[in-house]
Formats: structure tokens, C-alpha cells, sequence
């Protein structure tokens, strides 16, 4: 059987109260493999789209944009830059 407080804390959650200690706003931390850099160079010098930007483990970035073609379909590339 759960106790009274169990059932207490969960029915609080569900109705979305939240503790004052526990109300905090959330907080965004750039970390040392944060690509964006790295993307708006790649999007600068090929005049395409951003489609993707992604960390690799060895210091450097995966970038994929869509670059415009000549009145045809986007041509896709992917490359990969240091960070």
C-alpha cells in the first residue's frame, strides 16, 4: 500500500505544483563542442542552408547543408571542420 505523502507528492506533480526550492528556471550551458561557429562558417562560404551541426568526439564538427542549385534541386553536403 503507498503511503499517504507518496500519493500526496504525486497527485501535487500531476496538478504542476512544484515546490519553491525546486522551481528554477532552466539554465543553458554552451560547452566546449558547441559547433555553431563552426556552421556559420561552413554556411558563409557556401551560401547554403543549415540542415544539421553535430559534435564529433575528436574535436571536430559535422556540418550538412543544402546548397541552392540552378533552378534544379538542392545539392546536399556534408562536411566535416575542427571546431
Amino acid at each position: 500500500m503507498s503511503s499517504p505523502l507518496t500519493i500526496a507528492a504525486l497527485a501535487a506533480g500531476l496538478a504542476g505544483f512544484s515546490p519553491p526550492a525546486l522551481n528554477v528556471p532552466p539554465v543553458v550551458i554552451r560547452a566546449a563542442g558547441d559547433c555553431s561557429a563552426a556552421a556559420a562558417q561552413v554556411v558563409a562560404e557556401t551560401g547554403g542552408e543549415l540542415l544539421s551541426a553535430r559534435p564529433t568526439g575528436d574535436g571536430q564538427c559535422v556540418i550538412t547543408v543544402l546548397i541552392p542549385g540552378n533552378g534544379g534541386r538542392p545539392k546536399k553536403v556534408t562536411v566535416k571542420v575542427p571546431m
